[in-house]
């Protein structure tokens, strides 16, 4: 089956970025369950504290390699410590709650983790820079997290026997590497920009070892949209405020090729909205701009929050998930 066929079940589909508030994983598996019900994902709960931020995470999904925390973040050890079992140990309380509550399941499943890039920016080698800044790491980092993603996946596949597993990527640290915007460890300069084709490749790379569609997320300004098609990735998901006339072209070519837009239109902060179908509106303008079939707006585009919704608090996420819901339903209902 292909990446498309996958996807194209959905219609006026909604789903959540990843990250949560709170600290109660089994309430927050619940409701996102009941809410998003063409397109749930695994909740992410950074409240908790290391080992359960998008870092932490992703770094506990890493095989044979292993960090720990220090004053300026994390970074990498020689040995797993207390700080990888935590992070392992978290994934697999947040796993539990999601097996509870989808118990006879059977349709797509959204897991996320970041992705490789995102970590290199982010992790310091042993002796204080960023793993970004020596090339042999990335390549390590990009290996080794493609097999723990392997074993991730597996894992959640005989959790929910029913689904039809989606890995999303989290890179909102790509387009700063490719720019040479990353700061060094130091923060007084920053690490030279990552060549393109290196970038594309390793990210090609990955989502070939993997037996499960991968979209990738970014909610910074600047997502390279032919890059990440290119590297072979089912769909896009960004905030859609950043985007600007530049971007026009590069979306209608996604769109077009197949590839899935998951549009970030809901705010992530406490922000209420009377009219869920306005938050939309700004879809449908780009839609007519660009010229496309609007019977195609509800099928391949995927209504979110602009970002994690870990800053909001536990009430509006909960209201945040239905406001996409509803948005995305007025896709199917009124295209134009």
């Amino acid at each position: 089956m292909t990446d498309v066929d996958v996807f194209a079940e959905l219609s006026g589909a909604a789903t959540g970025v990843g990250s949560m508030p709170g600290g109660d994983v089994r309430e927050m598996a619940r409701g996102v369950v009941a809410e998003l019900e063409q397109l749930p994902h695994l909740p992410e709960l950074p409240a908790r504290g290391p080992g359960a931020d998008m870092i932490g995470r992703g770094a506990g999904l890493l095989t044979e390699l292993f960090v720990q925390t220090e004053p300026s973040g994390w970074r990498f050890t020689d040995r797993p410590g207390r700080d990888t079992r935590r992070a392992v140990s978290r994934l697999g309380e947040d796993l539990d709650a999601l097996e509870e509550y989808t118990q006879g399941y059977t349709g797509l499943l959204k897991v996320q983790a970041a992705g490789p890039w995102t970590l290199a920016g982010s992790i310091e080698l042993r002796h204080g820079e960023k793993a970004l800044s020596d090339p042999g790491a990335c390549r390590d980092i990009a290996g080794s997290l493609t097999e723990g993603l392997r074993r991730h996946l597996a894992d959640v596949r005989r959790r929910v026997p029913g689904a039809t597993v989606v890995l999303q990527l989290d890179e909102p640290l790509l387009p700063a590497v490719l720019a040479g915007s990353v700061k060094t460890a130091s923060g007084f300069q920053r690490l030279r920009a990552v060549d393109r084709q290196l970038a594309e490749q390793s990210l090609r790379e990955l989502v070939g070892g993997l037996d499960a569609p991968v979209l990738v997320h970014s909610c910074a300004p600047g997502v390279p949209i032919p890059l990440l098609r290119r590297a072979g990735v089912a769909g896009i998901s960004l905030d859609f405020g950043l985007l600007t006339e530049r971007d026009d072209d590069d979306l209608g070519e996604a769109v077009e090729g197949g590839t899935l837009i998951l549009a970030g239109v809901v705010p992530a902060t406490d922000v209420e909205r009377s009219d869920p179908a306005g938050s939309v509106q700004g879809v449908r303008t780009l839609w007519r701009r660009l010229g496309l079939a609007p019977e195609l707006l509800g099928r391949r585009v995927v209504v979110t929050p602009t970002c994690g919704l870990a800053g909001a608090s536990p009430a509006y996420a909960r209201r945040a998930l239905a406001t996409a819901v509803r948005a995305a339903r007025s896709l199917v209902d009124n295209p134009e």
